[in-house]
């Protein structure tokens, strides 16, 4: 069967392997499909990862890097599910991981190990261990709830299956099991079937089930159905069968039938099985799918078998459902996604035709609401119609698939047929059953609706539009109205009538909803009208009506002028104000006129609105001098003043000060530029000084900063207002620092009378000039003397402030500054008073009421200046007695006591108070001995040097600086540039050491004379004191300083000295001397003190002796001496000496440096030896390993095997690489194979050329690397059975497979590269990559086996690197296949067109040419055929009609001259009405005389020229052909044309016929007259009938008459009589119903409800009755014809009727 034709579409969503999924990953326990969203894919290598493959973008694979046994994408969200085991037990750990908000949702640990898990719902997980079964909840902290235990049918079972009904009350449990003995190969299928709501189970013999929902006839609920499918073997009988049951069926309401049936196995899928049951509940079909790959599709209501066929050839593992297109996927072990879904267009013809089961077919049709039944629909109907089985016909048109039976004919049957007494109307049932299966179309609401409205039961239309059963039209709406104007509304909005819905709002008077509505459907009503309308009765709503139509998308409809106008017009100030103060808050320039507009109408009639209006500051762009006059003119002068730009109006208007807010005119100021506010400001104060102070004032200090400050002052000293000067300043002063502000505000203070803020201000401030204003406070004299005093003492003008009051006689005021300002400064006020003689009683008095307080210092400072110090001693003394400590205190009576000379040195050493330098100082001149007590006394160290240099007492500087013990004193009295060095060291020597008996002085001074590096002073003194039987002969430190020195200033004394002294340090003095190389020196002493180690380092490292010292070792026989001797060997050189020394010291830690020195001089057998020493003390790796290494250099391959096989701690591994590095490959063989190194040994093999060996070593590594490298030595050495074997285990990795293939090709070793990839096709692991470098090879070497090749892999190809290898090759019909395979269909078409000699085939290009995505293709294979294959053109564009654009093909042709050539597609696409086709054809058939084609294509098409065409053959010598043109002219609506052509020919029907439908009345009067003329009676006649409408009577009756015609008119005016005798009948009876109106509602009333009753069983269908005899609103057809003439036959008379 045609796969077009097949009622199932199989198509491949996407293969996973595209997807870079490994194959062998592509089976049941690696992939899972929940649903038709997901595919999750668990891959394990080449690390274990999660790939989530989303439907909707499969291109873009999310792969995570996750372990787990198993993952679960959740059906509809992007939640996944993990199950892992837990190592060492068989408990799983469950997780649940929200992907999107990268968060865990809930995690879970089973106590036993989850054997199959799936997603039964979008919340819930079912759990399926070895013997239970769960659900687990996603949501919330819930553990899994157990549900049922399994069965025994299921134990040792695969679960392959676990599925539950809609409602979770039933669960089933599917597994597989081996087959039975006698027949192992079928596998079994066994089922558990568990109810929730009667916790019992059910085990079944079964492969695959699946739960439904079906409703059957007369059960209002949805019965549960079991569907399963089972294949057996019994008894030497194979049976296969489908079983449809339904689960808890409600007894005593209709239920499901069991159904069953056989399922049909080839013999070639003898044992093949169901896996899979998937359910359409779109369609009601059940589909099975066998492993195999067979595909049964049943109907789920009867169980009919409607189509069998294999959908894959691979084994199909997975199936899930795909409800959105009513079909399943499936996935196989190729890794083929596949889509099956309900071909619509075919399935139903396939059941009715193939299947001949009409029923079913109807049902499918009904069900699907698929096409393919309409005839079999419309039959059954009329059958059905014809048995009068009116219910069952209703029932059929509800359902008729695709609404082919709700038409008016439909209705118009169902009102024909006669309402039968005491039964349902026919008409009834109809809707009845329309309204219980949902929505009913246009013309059936109408025609319900007008039945519900006649009998006035509007409360069954609202129900049935809030149920949504109608659907809504303008003529519903008008239709409704009538009885209820809301609901009318409600239809009309849903129906879009948007001038109705305006219409109603308006009515309504819900002006705002019209806006809101109109906004939404995008109409434009008539705005100005609508707001006249609402401006008459409503004028604020009017207002809002505005607002909201200023606030309209796109700007207002209507101009705010306008707008304003129509309110101003009513005289609605306050409303336009409302309105304009509104629309014009974004304050645009374009609204300035508006602007203007409303403050002059307010400002006129409402000056306080104005005023708001102006205070808010909402408008920028009105008429600003307009509005200031007029703000002038209603007393608005702040308002003016804001709006005149000249001085002179603002002069004018700014002194009515006592009208405007003073804040409001300070304001102002803030406006104007600085020489208007300046100049306005001297006009205020010209005008009332007094009065306008305080505003100037203010002013200034608001905008002192724009106004400046010094025009401001000049201001006010123009006008000499110091007040005024006063205020202004005082704000000003606190952000000043100018003095000269400064100062003129303490001028205007001190004017005013302000003395307390002089007096502040001269105490805070400091930015005035000092020396100005102490000079003007001084002029002003103020009577209080504060402000001078804070001057004079801030700023140091005291001695002028006591001047001045002193002068002044305010004596008060200096004991109130001494006393309480500040004492500190009373030494100066003393000072001052001694200088203008004031008494001393006074100042002694000053200074004692001050006592304490007064600073001493400067006050002895200021007394001893003026020579008055004595002036102090009772002053001092009182001090003294009261406990002062004051070091100023006693440094002046010390001076006192000097000076007077009582006792000088008991007051020096004495008093601890006084300052020694201070004092000291005042000693030097009268008594240099007395300085030296201060100093002293003080330790003032260079006072004391100075005073005794320049007196010459060094006795007692020696005594001083040995008793101070001072390093810096030492420093600075012995250095060079003391030129009284020598005097004090004699000093010292003679007088200051001897007398001392203190070691601390001693060593201070020796270490003084070390430090001034005085060597030979210091030797002699040391000698003097150690070696002259002194109290410190026997010092030890004193020993060791004169060795020291001796060997830094006099080496020749040094080995002296060894020799005499014994308690000295040794070992320091030996490095010391070894630092001063005496080697000899330190030897003796090394050797003195038995440190024979040391001895022999200054033997090896100072003299260089090695035989000294071999001597020297051999002489005191020490490990360690002989350690550094071997060491010194090393170092020199001398190995195999230093080895020797090695073992006599014993020493194993210099192991390192031994091996590297005898690696370098090559002695590996006195190597060996050392080794074997140091192995016995220390286990070493490197020791072990260097042992074997010296073992291989010295070819001692016997050792290394019976070393190695000892126990050792060598790094075998380092040896061996390190022996393969340098080449000895024996010796690294025996070591890989000791270690099992295959790898390395392979290698090494390959080395010593023994390949097969190495192809063994290589296999037991098995490793890539190692293979290449075999491999590779292989190729070189044209091993290739060896090499192929190498290559095998290379390929199967993907990143290995191009390098093995480039290296044969390098080496032209093309023919065995080739047998290589062809023997790795077998391969278990064989990939893409094989396949595909194989189509290369084969492209290149051997493209007669390219074809084969790709068509029998091409699934398993990558087909991009393919297309560029046969590209390469200019392999054109491979390159076209593949591009095929790949989807790239231009690629093809354009290969396939450029190279057609090999690459073109007709069938295969058709089908290329249909998927191209460039439109250009298209047109190019249009010219490619034409060129190539013209005969096959028509079948091309055939296949390409729908997607050509026809008009550019016509075109082609036509400049090819070829239009002919495809006149077949002309005529088939000509149904689409294009003007070049259509004129094409019309020219054709034109050239060919075929009128009648061209008439038919001139009536069915009409997009052509036909005026062109008219013309072209109105005087073609066929008669046929011009009166085609003369149709052409009629249809074109060129009626005289048309008939004068006709007239020409004598075709007077077509002329009657051209007027008739011209509706001119002139044409058909002289068309009369022509046949007058012509004397065609029969025709006059004729003419009257067919242009009846346009011919006026008179007329007819005079041609008539004056001709002699009246017997031919007579037929016409009878009937003329009759129309108009019926139009006056009409008129009389439209009188005599509107006199009865009153009696005939009456009536009515009365006939409803008397029809009540009748519709008593309709009522749960809520459906009007029809209409009684005589009621308006029936069914019967409108009446005919037009003018109000009757309807009548064309081209004949009316009809007669009684006269």
């Amino acid at each position: 069967m045609a796969a077009a034709n097949a009622p199932i579409t199989m198509k491949e969503a996407l293969t996973l392997p595209s997807l870079g999924i490994n194959p062998q990953f592509i089976n049941f326990t690696h992939v899972t499909m929940e649903s038709e969203k997901y595919i999750c894919i668990r891959e394990t290598a080449p690390q274990n990862s999660v790939v989530i493959v989303d439907m909707s973008m499969p291109a873009q694979p999310l792969r995570r890097p996750i372990t787990a046994d198993s993952a679960l994408m959740n059906p509809n969200s992007r939640i996944l599910a993990l199950k892992a085991q837990l190592p060492g037990t068989t408990q799983d750990h469950l997780q649940i991981f929200n992907i999107e908000m990268k968060a865990k949702v809930k995690s879970h640990q089973m106590p036993e190990q989850v054997v199959f898990w799936k997603w039964i719902s979008a919340n819930m997980l079912a759990l399926v261990t070895q013997t239970s079964a769960y659900h687990w909840s996603i949501e919330g902290d819930s553990e899994p709830v157990k549900m049922f235990d399994r069965t025994a049918n299921l134990l040792g079972n695969q679960i392959i299956n676990y599925r539950c009904d809609p409602s979770e009350k039933w669960l089933v449990l599917t597994g597989i099991a081996q087959g039975p003995p006698e027949r192992p190969q079928l596998v079994k299928g066994n089922m558990q079937l568990f109810s929730v709501d009667q916790q019992r189970s059910q085990a079944l013999e079964a492969h695959a089930a699946a739960f439904s929902t079906l409703k059957v006839a007369g059960n209002d609920n949805a019965s549960i159905l079991i569907s399963f499918a089972s294949r057996s073997f019994n008894a030497g009988q194979l049976t296969s069968k489908l079983h449809v049951i339904e689960l808890g069926a409600v007894p005593g309401k209709p239920s499901f039938t069991k159904k069953q049936a056989d399922l049909f196995f080839p013999p070639d899928f003898a044992d093949d099985f169901p896996v899979s049951m998937q359910i359409s509940q779109k369609y009601g079909l059940i589909y099975v799918i066998t492993k195999q790959g067979l595909l049964f599709v049943y109907d789920l209501e009867t169980a009919s078998a409607v189509y069998r066929n294999r959908i894959s050839p691979d084994p199909i593992f997975l199936t899930t459902d795909a409800s959105s297109v009513g079909g399943f996927y499936a996935v196989n072990r190729r890794g083929q996604v596949l889509l099956a879904t309900v071909n619509e267009a075919t399935i139903v013809p396939f059941v009715s035709g193939q299947l001949n089961n009409l029923e079913l077919a109807v049902n499918l049709a009904k069900r699907g609401n698929l096409p393919g039944a309409e005839n079999l629909v419309v039959q059954r109907f009329q059958e059905l119609f014809s048995q009068a089985k009116y219910k069952e016909a209703a029932e059929l048109a509800a359902e008729s698939p695709q609404g082919i039976l709700r038409t008016p004919d439909t209705v118009a049957k169902f009102q024909s047929v006669p309402v039968q007494a005491g039964q349902t109307p026919p008409l009834l049932q109809y809707f009845g059953t329309l309204l219980t299966r949902g929505k009913l179309n246009a013309f059936e609401s109408l025609e319900l609706s007008r039945l519900v409205v006649n009998q006035n039961k509007k409360n069954l239309l609202e129900n049935w539009l809030a149920e949504d059963k109608l659907e809504c039209t303008e003529e519903l709406g008008d239709l409704v109205k009538t009885v209820d104007n809301d609901l009318a509304l409600k239809i009309y909005i849903k129906a879009r009538a948007t001038p109705k819905v305006v219409a109603a709002f308006a009515e309504r008077r819900e002006f705002d909803k019209i806006l809101i509505y109109s906004k939404q459907v995008g109409y434009n009503p008539d705005y100005l009208f609508l707001l006249q309308t609402i401006l008459r009765t409503d004028p604020q709503a009017a207002v809002n009506f505005a607002l909201m139509m200023s606030q309209m998308e796109g700007g207002c409809p209507v101009d705010y002028n306008t707008i304003t106008d129509l309110f101003l017009q009513r005289n609605l100030i306050r409303e336009a104000t409302a309105f304009l103060l509104d629309v014009l808050k974004p304050n645009l320039p374009e609204h300035g006129f508006l602007q203007t507009k409303v403050l002059e109408i307010n400002l006129v009639t409402f000056p306080n609105v104005a005023d708001a209006i102006l205070a808010n500051g909402m408008f920028s762009h009105y008429d600003r001098p307009r509005i200031g006059q007029l703000c002038e003119k209603a007393g608005l002068y702040i308002r003016a003043l804001q709006h005149y730009t000249e001085l002179p109006d603002i002069k004018r208007v700014i002194v009515n000060t006592h009208a405007i807010e003073p804040q409001a005119l300070v304001e102002f100021f803030g406006t104007l530029s600085r020489e208007w506010a300046l100049e306005c400001m001297k006009d205020l104060l010209l005008v009332n000084l007094r009065g306008n102070l305080q505003i100037i004032v203010q002013t200034a200090k608001e905008y002192c900063e724009q106004l400046g400050v010094d025009g401001c002052i000049k201001l006010f000293e123009q006008f000499k207002s110091y007040e005024g000067l006063y205020f202004f300043l005082g704000s000003y002063l606190s952000s000043s620092e100018d003095p000269e502000i400064h100062f003129k505000y303490i001028e205007a203070a001190a004017k005013t009378g302000q003395i307390k803020e002089v007096e502040r201000v001269t105490r805070e401030s400091n930015f005035y000039d000092p020396e100005k204003t102490k000079n003007f406070l001084m002029e002003a004299k103020l009577p209080d003397a504060r402000p001078l005093i804070n001057v004079c003492d801030r700023f140091g003008f005291v001695p002028d402030l006591t001047h001045y009051l002193y002068v002044n006689n305010m004596l008060r005021y200096i004991e109130g500054y001494v006393q309480k300002v500040n004492p500190g400064n009373a030494p100066a006020v003393v000072g001052q008073l001694l200088d203008d003689e004031c008494a001393e009683d006074f100042i002694k008095g000053l200074i004692l009421s001050v006592r304490s307080l007064l600073p001493v210092e400067p006050l002895v400072e200021e007394c001893e200046k003026r020579n008055r110090l004595r002036l102090l001693t009772q002053f001092l003394e009182h001090l003294v007695s009261e406990g002062s400590q004051d070091v100023h205190v006693h440094n002046a009576l010390g001076k006192i006591i000097i000076d007077s000379g009582d006792n000088p040195e008991h007051f020096l050493t004495t008093n601890p108070y006084y300052d020694s330098r201070v004092v000291g100082k005042y000693c030097e001149k009268r008594d240099p001995t007395l300085a030296v007590v201060a100093y002293r006394r003080g330790q003032c160290d260079d006072e004391l040097i100075n005073v005794t240099n320049k007196n010459s007492l060094f006795k007692l500087q020696a005594r001083y600086v040995v008793e101070r013990m001072d390093g810096d004193l030492w420093e600075k009295v012995l250095s060079t540039d003391n030129e009284y060095r020598r005097q004090l060291i004699d000093q010292v020597v003679s007088t200051g050491l001897p007398e001392s008996k203190s070691p601390d002085q001693v060593s201070a001074t020796v270490k003084a004379f070390m430090t001034a590096d005085l060597p030979h002073e210091l030797i002699e003194l040391l000698e003097k004191i150690v070696l002259q039987n002194s109290a410190f002969s026997g010092n030890f430190n004193l020993q060791n300083l004169l060795i020291l020195t001796a060997i830094k200033a006099d080496p020749s004394r040094v080995m002296d000295y060894i020799n005499r002294l014994d308690n000295f340090d040794g070992p320091a003095i030996g490095e010391v001397a070894v630092d001063a190389q005496l080697y000899e020196e330190a030897f003796a002493i090394f050797k003195k003190f038995n440190l024979n180690v040391q001895a022999v380092n200054v033997l090896l490292d100072n003299i260089h002796s090695i035989d000294r010292a071999v001597e020297f070792a051999f002489r005191v026989e020490e490990e360690a001496v002989w350690s550094q001797v071997a060491k010194a060997q090393l170092r020199e050189g001398l190995v195999s000496e230093a080895i020797e020394s090695f073992i006599r010291a014993d020493d194993v830690t210099q192991f390192l440096e031994v091996i590297k020195a005898a690696e370098d001089a090559n002695v590996y057998h006195d190597l060996v030896k050392y080794l074997l020493m140091v192995r016995q003390k220390s286990k070493e790796p490197k020791v072990d390993s260097e042992l074997i290494y010296a073992y291989a250099k010295i070819d001692r391959l016997g050792e290394i095997e019976e070393f190695i096989l000892m126990p050792n701690v060598a790094n075998l591994q380092n040896v061996g690489d390190r022996l393969y590095d340098e080449a000895l490959y024996e010796a690294a063989k025996i070591i890989f194979r000791f270690i099992s190194n295959w790898a390395k040994l392979a290698v090494t093999h390959v080395k010593l050329n023994e390949f097969q060996s190495a192809v063994d070593a290589a296999r037991k590594a098995n490793s890539s690397k190692t293979w290449k490298e075999v491999c590779f030595a292989c190729v070189d050495a044209e091993e290739f059975r060896l090499a192929q074997i190498c290559g095998l285990n290379i390929i199967i990795q993907v990143d290995d497979l191009e390098e093995v293939s480039e290296y044969y090709q390098n080496r032209g070793c093309f023919s065995e590269l080739i047998s290589l990839m062809e023997s790795g096709l077998g391969l278990e692991r064989a990939h893409m990559g094989i396949f595909t470098e194989l189509g290369v090879l084969y492209a290149r070497y051997r493209p007669e086996k390219l074809m084969e090749h790709i068509k029998l892999f091409s699934t398993r190809l990558n087909i991009p690197k393919l297309i560029r290898a046969c590209d390469e090759q200019q392999h054109w019909k491979e390159l076209t296949y593949l591009y095929i395979q790949y989807d790239e269909f231009d690629n093809a078409a354009t290969t396939i067109m450029n190279h057609s000699p090999e690459a073109w085939d007709h069938m295969q290009f058709k089908d290329v040419v249909v998927k191209v995505a460039n439109v250009e293709l298209y047109y190019k294979a249009v010219h490619f055929y034409l060129q190539e294959h013209p005969d096959l053109i028509n079948d091309l564009l055939n296949v390409i009609a729908l997607r050509v654009d026809h008009t550019r093909v016509v075109d082609i042709m036509r400049k090819a001259g070829q239009l002919r050539l495809v006149k077949p597609y002309m005529v088939a696409v000509q149904s689409n009405n294009v003007s070049a086709v259509n004129e094409a054809l019309n020219e054709i058939y034109a050239e060919e005389e075929d009128y009648d084609r061209l008439r038919e294509s001139i009536e069915l098409h009409d997009n052509f020229d036909q005026i062109g065409l008219a013309q072209k053959i109105e005087k073609h010598e066929l008669l046929e052909m011009r009166r085609v043109a003369a149709y052409i002219y009629k249809k074109a609506g060129r009626w005289k044309q048309s008939i004068a052509l006709s007239k020409k020919d004598n075709l007077y029907k077509d002329c009657m016929e051209t007027c008739s439908q011209s509706g001119e009345r002139e044409l058909s009067e002289e068309l009369l007259v022509y046949f007058i003329e012509q004397g065609k009676k029969e025709c006059f006649a004729a003419c009257l009938f067919v242009c009846y409408d346009l011919i006026r009577a008179d007329v007819a009756l005079e041609l008539a008459w004056m001709n002699n015609m009246i017997d031919f008119a007579f037929p016409y005016l009878l009937q003329f009589i009759r129309e108009y005798t019926g139009k006056v009948d009409e008129l009389i009876k439209y009188k005599l119903e509107s006199v009865n109106e009153v009696k005939a509602k009456e009536k009515e009333e009365k006939d409803m409800v008397a029809q009540q009753n009748m519709y008593a069983q309709l009522l749960p269908l809520a459906l009007p009755a029809p209409p009684m005899p005589g009621m308006g609103g029936g069914f019967a057809p409108p009446p005919m014809g037009g003018m109000g003439m009757p309807s009548m036959p064309p081209f004949g008379m009316p009809p007669m009727g009684p006269y």
